[in-house]
């Protein structure tokens, strides 16, 4: 059964408004390559009304509409858009599942996390409150001195398509409960559930020019929203070298960015694992949304004395996993997302071949999806870390495998990398794990596991996997300002200068 698209505008000032060039991107359905809808294409000039319909907002009522309010009452909208997203969830995760091609299952726990993040930073948006004037201790009496928490102002939100309403919500969520205005700029190749999002800001009566969405081209309406002089700061995830573009426009007027980019992240399997459990996280870890996670760890790192039996059962797993249309039962692999993607990966799997690689699995269309960008999941092996799948972030449902001997090398192997947002270890010696862990060069470790992600804990990486931390405490202060407050409480004169009238 077919899955109506609805048909959206762009969302400025609490109202859908037609592009000011009238124009429209296509929507393509991974799975049937079948163009099911479009989306307005954003340029300059609606960046211009967006930005000034914030600046608006924060404005109005001399902030106390919004940016001055109370955090309790950021928290009422965000509380009600939680419900509403709840209330939505069957028809947000088609929507998802059809645009950007992850399994249904998948896309349903998307929403859930996505209500859950609004929730979230409903409760700390409250919690704000009771920060304000938190007291500075001073070594000297006569001065007493607090700390005030205060929005920086019109943020502008450029997100990608892997996980297009999440990874919208991730920022979207606490820059609101910070008192922030936001324009929210969604990639082009899958945003329909986020102009759903404005479809629910307006039906709980979000206040005008507080959130307002923006489709359309990096280059129309990305780059233009990272370079504008009223814009307070850029919060971007996506590919490395469009971190650095963003970076460099924001330099020129000395704008606040946080960054989350691209990765290659290890997994390492040591020697005295259960083969089996290890298998399924080894899988999951590389695998989960179609391989197109920013964190997946896609080079497996595995001891040398069990690679071959490890690897005869990881293969097992990832031939039983179900690739198929995501709004089938039981879908584990949907498609990636677009035809540029899935020509990419595939170059990718003939590149490592040509330098002498061997594709024990997977790599190739599945025999029973004749259309859909569908690609099996492939392991590489006889992988050196010069080659490219080894070095360079895939995008899509490719693992690389190496071998190592010692705990030394597996950390090498490791930390061979430009990147740095995620690894994982799996080993029942919990204090080879904690060593590990410390060792790793990754803003994010996880152990005997890989992938869980939760709102409560800080998110993001480091070297050129980006910086800043987004969610937990961590994702509320990337939208806040601290001003220091101080008061000479003395009734003496300071007395640093001669009085006049003593002369």
């Amino acid at each position: 059964m077919a899955i109506p698209i609805p048909s959206r505008q762009l969302f400025i000032d609490g109202e859908w408004r037609e592009p000011t060039l009238k124009k429209r991107i296509p929507i393509i359905n991974p799975s049937t390559e079948e163009i099911i809808g479009t989306i307005p294409a954003a340029t300059a000039e609606d960046v211009e009304l967006a930005v000034d319909a914030a600046r608006k907002a924060l404005a109005r009522n001399k902030g106390r509409d919004w940016a001055s309010a109370s955090g309790a009452v950021r928290a009422k909208y965000l509380r009600a858009i939680a419900a509403k997203i709840t209330d939505r969830k069957s028809e947000l995760a088609k929507l998802e599942a059809i645009d950007c091609g992850k399994p249904l299952d998948e896309a349903a726990w998307d929403i859930d996390d996505v209500a859950g993040c609004f929730d979230y930073y409903a409760d700390l948006a409250e919690g704000l409150d009771a920060k304000q004037k938190a007291p500075v201790s001073l070594p000297m009496e006569s001065f007493k001195s607090y700390v005030l928490k205060e929005p920086i102002g019109v943020v502008g939100l450029i997100t990608p398509w892997n996980y297009p309403l999440l990874m919208a919500t991730w920022k979207v969520a606490p820059a609101l409960a910070a008192g922030c205005a936001a324009i929210l700029k969604p990639s082009e190749v899958a945003s329909v559930t986020c102009l759903e999002l404005a479809e629910v800001c307006r039906e709980v009566g979000l206040p005008r020019g507080v959130l307002n969405i923006l489709t359309g081209f990096g280059h129309e309406a990305g780059a233009p929203l990272a370079s504008h002089p009223h814009v307070d700061k850029i919060a971007f995830t996506g590919s490395t070298i469009t971190g650095s573009k963003i970076m460099t426009a924001a330099a020129q007027l000395v704008k606040p960015v946080s960054l989350e980019l691209g990765g290659k992240s290890p997994i390492i399997v040591f020697d005295d694992v259960d083969l089996d459990k290890a298998a399924e996280w080894t899988a999951f870890g590389c695998f989960w949304t179609n391989g197109q996670i920013c964190s997946a760890t896609s080079r497996l790192i595995v001891h040398e004395s069990i690679a071959a039996e490890f690897l005869d059962r990881l293969i097992k797993w990832i031939k039983n996993i179900k690739v198929s249309d995501p709004l089938e039962e039981g879908c584990r692999l949907g498609p990636v997302v677009s035809g540029s993607q899935y020509e990419k990966v595939l170059k990718f799997i003939a590149t490592a071949k040509s330098e002498g690689a061997t594709i024990v699995c997977g790599g190739d269309r599945p025999e029973h999806l004749k259309k859909g960008f569908f690609i099996q999941p492939a392991v590489i092996t006889d992988v050196t870390t010069s080659m490219q799948i080894w070095r360079e972030e895939v995008f899509g449902p490719v693992l690389c495998v190496k071998t190592f001997s010692s705990e030394d090398e597996a950390i090498e192997l490791a930390n061979d990398t430009h990147y740095g947002l995620g690894g994982a270890v799996i080993s029942n010696d919990l204090e080879r794990c904690d060593r590990v862990s410390k060792a790793l060069q990754a803003g994010i470790v996880w152990i005997n596991c890989s992938q869980p992600c939760f709102t409560q804990a800080p998110w993001g990486g480091n070297k050129r996997s980006g910086f800043g931390r987004e969610l937990g405490e961590w994702g509320l202060n990337n939208y806040l300002s601290v001003k220091q407050v101080t008061q000479y409480v003395s009734d003496e004169p300071w007395g640093w200068y001669q009085s006049p009238s003593k002369l």
